[in-house]
Order: structure tokens, then sequence, then C-alpha cells
């Protein structure tokens, strides 16, 4: 298979990221909604202590406005309750006045000591229906604002939407030198070029693995183009067990419940709903088997109640890995993991995969902050 130029071909280990479900995207079983699940302050930030102490080096803070919390000020709040996990803020461009948002990202920054990154959205607002064109070329331009204000003393910017002179920058220099690293998702040719030019790491939902290798050819084709290279990034949901067959079991015991009808108001109520992206999730699900496995392991079940990511890695502790490795032997240098209940989930993977993954911290690696911890904080990086 081949293989893609990265930002970090040196980087033999992972940044394991887990996710918080704060747009009411947790449960016990799927399409079922579960009082004590709901997306809280209290809930979504015991699910950020428990990744951290699970030895996650990152977490994904999601975006949504039909449910759940505010993504910024969750994250802000999660800054004097943890230590060392980055928090992966997702930031819909558009929302807030660029500059605005400049100061408020390296606000933050400071406040996390660098352990800020950043997840690019361009999806739609409540009650707007955008071309893509526009939202990629807004998301854009709050991108090169951001990056002004981040490494210049002075903006000075005219675009299609925004336009600003002589403002100074002053009171927006973040922590992380340079600001704090770009991630990234998007199918359309508008979105492959903000990412080749101006992202840092490409975001992908699974899918089969010959799907996922030219999406990354495609993404360095555009990089190329801005003489870049990117790292490389797979969201997917996890079910982990001692045993394939009890994975297998405790995969198809979360969707027992689940009625398709309200599985699809679930992916409906969603943004992205008709997204180019999880139009391909959709076409996974197609092409799965009965039992809803498009490839070894890739089970495309979690798809049937939640737009976006729609499926999960589910086996033993050896499968996973096996999987994770081959990911990373493409150059996958960085997962955004997460499964139901999310606690639960991150307990069983913290026991069974956590210890034999090498992990690391994307900001470190790329130098934005100085590392300031081990590669592997379980002190283990071998299979047993």
């Amino acid at each position: 298979m081949t293989v893609v130029p990265i930002t970090s071909p040196d980087l033999d280990a992972a940044e394991v990221s887990w996710f918080s479900a704060l747009c009411s995207d947790d449960y016990q079983f799927l399409g079922v909604p579960n009082g004590d699940l709901r997306s809280s302050w209290k809930h979504c930030s015991d699910i950020v202590k428990t990744a951290e102490a699970q030895g996650f080096r990152n977490i994904l803070c999601p975006s949504s406005y039909q449910v759940g919390q505010d993504t910024l000020s969750f994250v802000a709040g999660c800054a004097p309750i943890t230590e060392k996990i980055n928090l992966l803020a997702a930031v819909r461009c558009g929302e807030m006045q660029p500059i605005m948002l400049a100061r408020t990202i390296a606000t933050l920054d400071h406040m996390l000591e660098g352990r800020l990154t950043v997840n690019i959205i361009s999806s739609d607002f409540p009650g707007e229906v955008a071309e893509s064109g526009f939202r990629y070329q807004r998301s854009r331009e709050v991108v090169e604002i951001l990056k002004q204000a981040w490494t210049q003393d002075e903006i000075n910017y005219k675009g299609e939407v925004y336009n600003f002179e002589g403002l100074t920058t002053d009171p927006a220099k973040p922590y992380q030198t340079g600001g704090p690293l770009l991630y990234f998702g998007g199918y359309s040719p508008a979105a492959l070029d903000l990412c080749g030019q101006h992202c840092d790491v490409y975001l992908m939902w699974p899918e089969p693995k010959e799907n996922l290798a030219q999406r990354m050819k495609d993404v360095n084709a555009v990089a190329e183009k801005y003489n870049r290279t990117l790292d490389y990034g797979l969201r997917v949901h996890m079910i982990v067990r001692d045993t394939e067959a009890e994975a297998r079991e405790y995969a198809e015991y979360i969707v027992s419940k689940l009625d398709d009808e309200y599985g699809k108001l679930i992916r409906d109520r969603a943004h992205d709903s008709i997204s180019l992206g999880v139009a391909h999730q959709a076409k996974a699900r197609e092409l799965a088997d009965k039992f809803g496995y498009v490839e070894p392991n890739l089970w495309t079940g979690v798809g049937r109640a939640r737009s976006g990511c729609g499926a999960a890695l589910v086996g033993s502790a050896d499968q996973v890995l096996s999987q994770i490795e081959e990911y990373q032997k493409m150059g996958i240098r960085a997962f955004i993991f997460s499964g139901y209940p999310h606690i639960d989930e991150a307990e069983y993977f913290g026991k069974l995969v956590m210890p034999h993954l090498k992990t690391c911290s994307m900001p470190e690696a790329y130098g934005r902050v100085p590392a300031s911890t081990p590669a592997t904080p379980l002190g283990v990086g071998e299979r047993k």
C-alpha cells in the first residue's frame, strides 16, 4: 500500500486521543437517551479526567448547535482540572468574529500552557444553508487572520468575507510558538485546498483502508502545490475486549434497542448530515456484510445512530493493536477514539491496549511547546 509523505516521518509514536461527548452523544444503548449520560459539565468533564488518567494524550471537544455544551467555555473549564492531556477544541469558523476568536484561542492556550489544539470546522450555522465554496472561503479567511494575529505585530487583511487594516495583535499572541496546531476534516476540493495550504493534521473518518490511502494521496497532492506536507489522523469508535467474541457480542448489545427510524432522526438533526463525508460513511454501511463489517474488525453499526464518524474497530486487544499498527504503516500519526459509554470504553482501552502503544503529543512533536513528558507515559511500548 502506498505511503504518502508526512510531516513527522521519524516519529515512531502516535497521538492517541479520546472524545468527550459534548453534543449528547453518549449511550449505553445507541439511540436510547440515558439521563446519567446526558451532555453536562459534570459528565463530559468526567470523561476528560478519565481519559487523562488512562494516558490519552489529547481529547476532542466537538461543537454542535443542536445540543450540548459550548466548546470553548468547556475547554476553559478543563484547564484547572487537568495537567497533561491536550484539548482539541472544535471551532466553527465564522461563529465568532475572527479577531475576537484569535484572542480567545490565545487566552485558552495560555490557560492550558500549550495544551491546546484546534479542529477547524466549516459547517452551516443554525438557519443557514450556505454554498460549500462560501463556507470554505469563510474558513480560509478565518484561518489566515488567526495566523496573522498569532505571528505578526499587525493584522492587515482583505478578503471576500472579512477586511481588517492596521489592527495590533499584542493581546492575541498564544502560548505556543506560531499558535496551536490546526486539525481539519473535509472531502470537497475546496476543503482539501484549505487543509493543504494552512492546516497541520488531516482527519479522516473510518473507511476501507484503500479508500483512506487514496484520500491521503489526494490531500498530499494538494499540499505539495504549497510546498507542504501534512500529518494524518483517524477518528474511529472503539470496542475492545479480551476476546473477539466478547467484543462482537458487545457491539450487538449496544444496538439491540435501536429503532432505525429514530436513528435516522439522530443522523438528520446534525448540521453535517448532508456532507460528502457523511455520504462516504453511508456508503461503507451499504458495502458491509450482513453483520455490519466492511472489512475485518471494522464495524459500521455505529453509523445507524449518529452522523459523522460511523464505524468502530471491534476485536480483541491484539486485533485492535494490529489494526492500529496497519494504520500507522500507512502514515497515520493521530488517532481519536471513542466508545459507548465513553467512560467505560476509555477504561477498557486504557487497560487492554494503551500499555502496548508508544504515544506522543503532536504539539511537542512539532516543537510548538517543550517536551515535558516521556513518549510512553505508561512506560511500555512493546506488544506482549
